[in-house]
Order: C-alpha cells, then structure tokens, then sequence
C-alpha cells in the first residue's frame, strides 16, 4: 500500500505550502497540507491572548459546523476550555491530545455537554507553537466520526517540524497584537472579569476559586490537589456555595455562570 508521504498530491501541498508568502497565504496552505496528511472534519488555526478574545485565523469548517464551533465558543466558553488554558501557561506541550489535557471530570461537566458534545468530535489532535509571552498559536484537527488511528498520529508527529515552522511564519508575518481592535480586548476583560468574579459579594474567595474548578470540570479529588487542601473540605465549600447560590447540580452552577455572561452584555 503506497505510504501518503508517497503520493504525488502530498508533496505538491509541501510545495504549495513553501511558495505561500504572505501569513495568510500559509495558514490556508498549511491547514490544506494537514488535512492531506490525514483525514478530517475540520481543522482550525486559533490564536489565544492572555489579553484579548481568541482569534480564528483560518479554518476548513463548514459554514453550519463554524457557527457552532467557532462563533459560540468565541462568545465565552472558550474561558472554560483546557486547550486554552494549556496553550497559555509557560511550559506546554509542541503537540496534545485533546482528551490528554482535560480535568478527570471533564465529560461530566456542563460545559461539555453544552458545549463540546455538540460540536460531535470524537478526537482531536492540537498542535502549540507559543508566540510570544501574552500570545499562542494552536491548530485543533478534529474528527466526528472515529478516532485517529496509531498511524495517522504518527504522521502528524512526523510533520510537526513543518507545521511549527509554518506557524511561526504565520506568527512573524501578521500584523501585530497591538493592532487587535479594542473591542477584543474589551470583551475579553469582560469576559474574564464575569467569570473571575462570578459569586461575588456572595461566595467566599474559597468558594469562588473551587467554583471556577468546578466549571472548567474538575472532580472533588482533583480540586483538592490544585488548591492544596483535603478532598473532604472542598464537599464541605461545594455544599455551601451550591447553598448561596441557590443551586442543586452542576448544570445549574453552568447556567447561572451563562445567564451572568448574558445579563452582563
């Protein structure tokens, strides 16, 4: 069975993607080069900011799967994503598996079930580039109908040296961070400021910081370990902030942290 590195139309996406000049020119060489490397339901090239809204750079979504997974994940949600948290701390991976980066309880958190279960990816690979100090690049390839098999992922390993360096190009050839309208900035401060105070003048700054945990989909056991303190203490903080806020589960916590994010607008 000829190897995909064999074939003719991989190599010509090689060349399409070194003749490319411009930054966007390559984003839409290099997501077509990814997506001839292996089969896919859509790969996206994403750039996060410590101080402003994510931006999508390029994407091979279709218009009615963009809607829902760029548009409504760009609105807030991305705050609860642990791609993004990842891509933005100072030591991360070149390349992930987006199940390998999620809290143990993440499946049973509300934002995905409101969110990523209905976007139906079943696998997605990442790739992280860190930009600059403020800023990451990172390119989602993901899958809807079965996960990528051993050999699929060790093509896209053995084509990481080329898509890093293409990013890089993308990177050093855009225009600056600081020409980023002011309104992404802005929504992002919103947008940070809701969810970092969510509970306030209600909750303890304790309770605050395990409900930001409980969001993003961490389980008792593993809010314990990030905030240093007994599994025991943190049912104890999860039963009185559930009791302030008037709430009984998880989607509840979920649906008032939107309806906080809609009223605030």
């Amino acid at each position: 069975m000829q190897s995909v590195f064999d074939n003719p139309a991989w190599h010509a996406e090689v060349a399409a993607l070194v003749a490319a000049v411009d930054a966007e020119s390559v984003a839409e060489r290099l997501i077509s080069f990814i997506c001839a490397t292996v089969s896919n339901n859509g790969t996206s090239l994403l750039a996060f900011h410590k101080d402003a809204s994510p931006e999508v750079l390029h994407h091979s979504l279709a218009p009615r799967r963009a809607r829902h997974y760029l548009d409504r994940y760009l609105a807030g949600p991305y705050l609860l994503d642990p791609l993004y948290q990842l891509a933005l701390r100072p030591k991360k991976p070149t390349m992930c598996r987006f199940r390998d980066t999620q809290p143990d309880r993440f499946h049973s958190s509300e934002y995905y079930r409101q969110y990523v279960e209905r976007t139906h990816l079943v696998d997605e690979m990442d790739f992280l580039l860190a930009a600059s100090a403020n800023s990451a690049l990172v390119i989602v390839c993901g899958r809807t109908e079965k996960r990528f098999t051993r050999i699929e992922l060790n093509r896209l390993r053995r084509i990481e040296p080329i898509v890093r360096s293409a990013m890089q190009r993308i990177w050093d050839g855009r225009k600056s961070i600081a020409s980023l309208a002011n309104d992404d900035r802005t929504m992002h401060r919103h947008l940070t400021a809701c969810f970092e105070n969510f509970g306030e003048g209600i909750l303890t700054q304790r309770e605050r910081e395990i409900t930001q945990l409980l969001l993003r989909g961490h389980s008792s056991k593993s809010i314990a370990r990030e905030l240093g303190i007994a599994p025991g203490t943190v049912m104890v903080h999860k039963r009185n902030l559930f009791g302030k806020l008037e709430i009984t589960s998880q989607y509840e916590l979920f649906s008032s942290f939107i309806d906080t994010l809609s009223n605030s607008r």
